[in-house]
């Protein structure tokens, strides 16, 4: 195998670029050709979505399900116990429309009782389900 050296007779510490730029150069004539190919053949044309809210049906605030990692449950902030969770779930999920159900959770807190908690509000007829979690960098105490 055969080194290059400068004068010096130690080895050349510059790298060459020659064969970078061919690559390089390889690459951009490939996406210069392939790019107008991507166009799509059959032209369609496409509806225009427009979203809004209907003035005539009120939306309701979300509730929020605390978990503890010891497994205390709180139903917006008040302490409930499995059966007064399991009943104001039944009741919340007849209200039209129905509120979104958030589950905040400690970080130490077992996943099965998340689970549990999610499951019983499925259960009773809950449709939207999310999470709450801090932010990346928060943290909440």
């Amino acid at each position: 195998m055969a080194f290059s050296s400068n004068d010096s007779g130690g080895p050349m510490a510059s790298i060459n670029v020659t064969p970078l730029v061919d690559v390089m150069l390889v690459l951009l004539i490939i996406f210069m050709i392939t790019t107008p190919l991507m166009k799509h053949k059959i032209e369609v044309k496409l509806p225009n979505a427009v979203l809004s809210k209907k003035p005539d049906v009120p939306t309701r605030p979300p509730i929020t399900v605390t978990v503890k990692a010891n497994g205390d449950l709180f139903w917006n902030d008040e302490p409930v116990d499995q059966p007064m969770l399991e009943q104001h779930l039944g009741t919340t999920a007849q209200l039209q429309p129905q509120p979104e159900l958030d589950v905040r959770a400690d970080k130490t807190t077992r996943y099965g009782t998340i689970w549990q908690v999610v499951r019983t509000a499925k259960d009773a007829g809950m449709q939207k389900v999310g999470f709450i979690s801090a932010p990346h960098g928060q943290r909440h105490l």
